[in-house]
C-alpha cells in the first residue's frame, strides 16, 4: 500500500489525463474501421485476388459450398496454391522464402488480407451489398 502511495504522490495534474487519453486513443483505430466498414449480415461477401495490383479473379464467398484449389504463377518460377473452402479463403501453398502468407491461414470477414510480398499476391475479403433498384418501373 505504501507503494501505491508513493506513486500517486508523484502524479502530476495532468498525468492523468495523458494517461486517459492515451487509452481512449489505442481503442480509436477499432472504432474508424467499424464506422468505415459497414458491414452487415445480408452483404454479399467476395474474395478479391489481386496479382502486382491488378485484380485477377473474384470469387463469391456467400452461400458458397464448394471446396477449389486454385494454381497461380505471378511471375516465372513462382506459383501460389489458394485455397476455398466453404466461406473462407487462404492461400495454402507457395514458394516464397518465409511463408507468411501460408502461416496467416484462413480468412473470411470483409477487412482481412492475406498477402504473399515476394510474389505481389494479394487475397482481400470484401462485402458488397446486394443491388437494389430505388426506382420501380413498369414497361407496357
Amino acid at each position: 500500500m505504501k507503494i501505491v502511495k508513493k506513486y500517486i504522490k508523484m502524479l502530476r495534474p495532468f498525468d492523468l489525463i495523458i494517461v486517459l487519453a492515451l487509452i481512449v486513443g489505442s481503442f480509436l483505430p477499432s472504432i474508424i474501421f467499424m464506422v468505415m466498414n459497414p458491414y452487415q449480415e445480408g452483404d454479399e461477401v467476395y474474395a478479391v485476388i489481386s496479382i502486382d495490383g491488378e485484380e485477377v479473379d473474384r470469387f463469391l464467398l456467400t452461400g458458397n459450398e464448394e471446396h477449389k484449389l486454385i494454381t497461380y504463377y505471378p511471375s516465372p518460377g513462382q506459383y501460389n496454391i489458394v485455397e476455398i473452402d466453404k466461406e473462407r479463403i487462404r492461400n495454402k501453398e507457395d514458394n516464397s522464402p518465409e511463408q507468411v502468407a501460408v502461416k496467416m491461414s484462413w480468412i473470411q470477414e470483409p477487412g482481412e488480407t492475406s498477402i504473399n510480398i515476394p510474389h505481389r499476391l494479394l487475397i482481400k475479403i470484401v462485402s458488397e451489398q446486394p443491388a437494389v433498384s430505388d426506382i420501380d418501373v413498369i414497361a407496357q
